[in-house]
């Protein structure tokens, strides 16, 4: 069951991410014009053309649309938007001298740098469900009367719209390419911190040999193994498949053991973003 209650730990990630977002902005995207999507991409888009502040538009576009939204959102959703929405615009605030740093005038180097901060700063609010509003209220709102569109669809119309406004804006279409490529390396690296660094590998193994193999996996590895029944499609005769998740690390050393009991035997690796239970990563959602 949800606790309502925002944890400490909860709390410091979401000012950590906040504050990776707010550096970003400053001090790599605003001064290049870099707007990859969300309200923040917004706010660059009109500093551009007037010099508001960054963190009063973040502030003045999201209290409407949480108030808008306030209906659909739990009660612990309602506490960390509210807080993320603060805690960004704060944060923008206390950032925004850094725009007049001018760290780099390569542009490229401003996407990279930029692209992993706020790709860092998202992932680590998206772990904890957290949000800083923007485009994830617009989608909700939207998806209440659009049901039948997803909301990862609608964030990315939104997110679209604004990247192809910071190339309107400035009259330039290589900065809405620029903007698309901040957007893409962002949300890369916000699905590497929500996914996590240690991949797993999941092995399915095809073999004449299935308890042998399964014994090696058993005794050698400590590691558990499922028998799913399949059949051949070509011959239609019923073959044992093994299934079984091992760390990477695990993988060249059990596919040397595979090969020594059955040089013939199939095997599938597929990665794993995730394993949860004996063995691996414990419940801690």
């Amino acid at each position: 069951m949800e606790k309502d209650k925002l944890t400490f730990m909860e709390f410091l990630i979401l000012i950590a991410g906040c504050f990776f977002m707010a550096i970003a902005l400053n001090l790599f995207y605003n001064p290049h014009t870099l707007a990859p999507g969300g309200i923040t991409g917004l706010a660059v888009v009109l500093y551009s053309i007037v010099p508001i502040p960054l963190w009063l538009v973040n502030f003045v576009l999201n209290v409407p649309l949480f108030i808008l939204a306030f209906k659909i959102l739990s009660r612990k959703d309602c506490v960390k938007t509210v807080l993320g929405i603060i805690l960004l615009s704060v944060m923008l605030k206390a950032t925004e001298s850094l725009a007049m740093l001018d760290v780099t005038n390569d542009i490229i180097l401003a996407i990279i740098s930029g692209s992993i901060l706020m790709g860092l700063g998202q992932g680590l609010i998206f772990r904890i469900n957290g949000s800083t509003g923007g485009t994830d209220l617009i989608a909700l709102l939207v998806h209440q009367y659009k049901p039948h569109i997803s909301l990862a669809l609608l964030m990315g119309i939104f997110d679209a719209i604004v990247v192809v406004l910071s190339g309107v804006v400035t009259g330039k279409i290589e900065v809405a390419l620029y903007s698309t490529l901040a957007l893409y390396i962002m949300v890369k690296m916000s699905d590497l911190i929500i996914e996590g660094f240690d991949y797993s590998k999941s092995l399915m193994i095809i073999s004449e040999k299935t308890e042998d193999i399964t014994k090696i996996i058993i005794d050698d590895f400590e590691r558990g193994a499922t028998i799913l029944n399949a059949n051949g499609a070509y011959t239609g005769e019923s073959k044992p498949v093994i299934l079984v998740v091992v760390a990477k690390k695990e993988v060249v050393k059990l596919k040397k053991y595979i090969k020594e009991i059955d040089p013939n035997a199939f095997i599938i690796v597929t990665n794993i973003h995730e394993a949860i239970g004996d063995g691996f990563r414990s419940m801690d959602i």
